[in-house]
């Protein structure tokens, strides 16, 4: 089991601004994760995979990487950690044809 008492919002922060200068693709490639299927973690009106975010935050916060399988990401996982560091994660919007 994964602990996170050494993530905190600074280290989220940090993983959020890695994302935005690496774009999703390479940020992926970087880290090892995915995109998001279920939930957005959203910060200044921005959408950011949850999993992807929470993970790279503890590698920044440990120097040790998680694998996606290493950890959840629904609401039992990286939702309620990102939620009790003050983040908002909000289901995924949907895109459909009608």
């Amino acid at each position: 089991m994964v602990s996170w008492d050494d993530v905190t919002r600074t280290e989220v922060l940090r993983a959020i601004q890695e994302y935005d200068r690496l774009g999703p693709d390479q940020f992926f490639s970087a880290h090892g994760f995915g995109p998001t299927t279920t939930y957005d973690l959203v910060f200044e009106e921005r959408r950011y995979p949850p999993k992807a975010i929470l993970g790279t935050a503890y590698e920044f916060a440990t120097d040790r990487r998680l694998a996606p399988g290493d950890f959840e990401g629904g609401k039992s996982g990286a939702v309620r950690v990102l939620r009790n560091l003050g983040f908002t994660v909000a289901e995924k919007q949907r895109t459909g044809h009608t």
